[in-house]
């Protein structure tokens, strides 16, 4: 897919090419590999003589954000804040991109600070209920 978003389209020879060189994968190995991606939606095709030129279906940046809700679905509870630590550390983020993530950080504090005022004062009225009819009140 990389190949593919990276030309934008490509014959299918430019794709054995650079995965060939990139990767050391032969021909046949690339050819069942874009039948899946066509088979999965990923890539559309345009017949161009007797050869095939690829298309991605979508943009990068929607595929991943895909893969990424999928991944995070999939994962066991309590190991989303470490995969998330994860990618943080291990991926180049510009300075831009750390003020993003610090501010959507910074949000997602007070969204939930703000969502548990409301259980903080029903738990304070419940105690406090309790507390009156144990005393006769």
């Amino acid at each position: 897919m990389r190949i593919v978003w990276s030309l934008q389209k490509a014959m299918a020879r430019e794709v054995y090419t650079v995965a060939g060189e990139e990767n050391g994968w032969s021909p046949p190995t690339v050819k069942t590999l874009l039948k899946r991606l066509v088979d999965k939606g990923y890539l559309q095709t345009t017949t161009v003589g007797n050869g095939f030129v690829y298309r991605p279906s979508r943009s990068a940046l929607a595929s991943l954000r895909s893969a990424a809700d999928t991944l995070r679905s999939n994962a066991i509870e309590g190991t989303t804040g470490p995969l998330l630590q994860h990618m943080v550390q291990s991926s180049s983020l510009s300075s831009d991109d750390l003020d993003e993530l610090q501010q959507l950080i910074a949000d997602k504090k007070k969204q939930l600070a703000q969502e548990s005022k409301p259980q903080a004062k029903k738990s304070a009225k419940r105690s406090k209920s309790s507390r009156n009819q144990g005393s006769g009140k």
